[in-house]
C-alpha cells in the first residue's frame, strides 16, 4: 500500500521506477495506442475513449495514471482527461462519498455521481470503449459484461490483464466469442491462438512489461538520466505502439512477436534517452554520444555469448 507513496516522494529526486506502477501503465497505454491505430484511428484520439478499469489497486490506479497524463500530452485538459475513467473496486465504482477510506491517488478518479454501481452496471450505462482488468478475478468479464459492451461499441478494446491464467478475467476464445470477433484483444496471460467458426484466426498478444521496462532501464541509466518523467514514459509507450506493423494488428495482435524484443528495448531506449536530452538532464552523454544515439545504444547492449572455456574434441 506504500508503493505509490515512496514513488512520490522520491521520483523527482532520484532515478526510480516502480515497474508495477509505471511499467504496467506504459505497456498498457502502448497496447491502448495500438488497438487504436488498429481501429483506424489516430492515437492523438486517445482522450475520446471511455475507460472502465475493474481494480483499484496499485497497478490499476498506476494505469490510469499513465492513460490519464498521456491524454493532457496530446492536448487535453486535466479535468477533460479524469472524465474518461471509470475505476471500480469490489465496492462498486470509485465515489466521492467514499473519500475518507480511499488512498490519495484513488480520490484522484473518485466520481461525483454514480459512485458504488456495480461493473455490470457501468458497462450498461457508461458504454465504455475500453475494459481493463487488474482484479485477480478470474472470470469477472462474464458474458453478459462483455456482450453488453459489443453491443455499444464497434470495435471494443479487452484487456485482461490479471495472471496466471486462470485470474485473467475472461480468456481470449471468450473474448472474440462473446463480441464475434470484434473486440481488440490483449492479456496479462499468455493464450493461443482463436479460430472462430467462420474460419478467421486471431492471435493475442500478452501485454507484459518486458516490453518497456528493459529499453527505460537502458536508456535512463546510460544516458544519466536524473528521473524518469512521465513524459518519458509516454515516449516509451508511443515508440512500443508504432513498432507493431500493420500486418499484426489485423491478425489482433497489438504487441510485436517476442523474436522482436531486443530491437523492441533499443528502440525504446534511444527514444527515452532523446526525451532525456530534450528535457534537458541528460548529464552522461557527450554530444559526439548525442551524434548517433542508436548506434551508441546498440553498443551499449549485453549480448549472452560466451566463448567456450574448454575446447571441444
Amino acid at each position: 500500500e506504500n508503493t505509490q507513496t515512496l514513488l512520490n516522494k522520491y521520483r523527482d529526486s532520484h532515478l526510480c521506477f516502480n515497474d508495477d506502477i509505471q511499467g504496467t501503465g506504459s505497456t498498457t497505454l502502448a497496447g491502448v495506442l495500438g488497438a487504436i491505430r488498429a481501429k483506424g484511428q489516430d492515437v492523438k484520439t486517445l482522450g475520446d475513449e471511455r475507460i472502465v478499469i475493474a481494480g483499484a489497486g496499485s497497478a490499476g490506479i498506476g494505469v490510469a495514471q499513465v492513460l490519464m497524463q498521456a491524454m493532457i500530452e496530446q492536448g487535453r485538459t486535466e479535468k477533460e482527461a479524469k472524465n474518461a475513467f471509470y475505476i471500480v473496486d469490489q465496492h462498486g465504482l470509485l465515489g466521492t462519498e467514499r473519500m475518507d477510506e480511499l488512498a490519495a491517488e484513488q480520490k484522484e478518479f473518485a466520481r461525483e455521481t454514480d459512485g458504488g454501481l456495480s461493473l455490470m452496471d457501468v458497462v450498461k450505462q457508461i458504454k465504455p470503449t475500453i475494459l481493463l482488468g487488474m482484479t485477480t478475478v478470474g472470470g469477472l468479464f462474464n458474458e453478459e459484461i462483455v456482450k453488453e459492451m459489443a453491443s455499444n461499441c464497434e470495435r471494443p478494446i479487452i484487456f485482461p490483464l490479471s495472471n496466471p491464467t486462470t485470474n485473467a478475467e475472461c480468456t481470449a476464445e471468450q473474448a472474440f466469442e462473446w463480441t464475434d470477433g470484434k473486440c481488440i484483444f490483449a492479456s496479462g496471460s499468455p493464450f493461443d491462438p482463436v479460430t472462430m467458426d467462420d474460419g478467421r484466426v486471431f492471435y493475442p498478444t500478452q501485454c507484459n512489461n518486458m516490453y518497456v521496462f528493459p529499453g527505460i532501464g537502458l536508456g535512463a541509466t546510460v544516458a544519466g538520466a536524473q528521473k524518469v518523467t512521465d513524459k518519458m514514459l509516454y515516449i516509451a509507450a508511443e515508440t512500443l505502439a508504432n513498432f507493431v506493423s500493420d500486418e499484426e494488428l489485423a491478425q489482433g495482435k497489438v504487441f510485436p512477436h517476442i523474436e522482436k524484443i531486443r530491437e523492441v528495448s533499443h528502440k525504446v531506449a534511444v527514444s527515452v534517452a532523446e526525451e532525456a536530452v530534450r528535457e534537458g538532464h541528460a548529464t552522461a552523454l557527450k554530444t559526439k554520444d548525442k551524434e548517433d544515439l542508436e548506434l551508441f545504444f546498440a553498443n551499449k547492449m549485453y549480448y549472452p555469448e560466451y566463448v567456450p572455456l574448454v575446447e571441444k574434441r
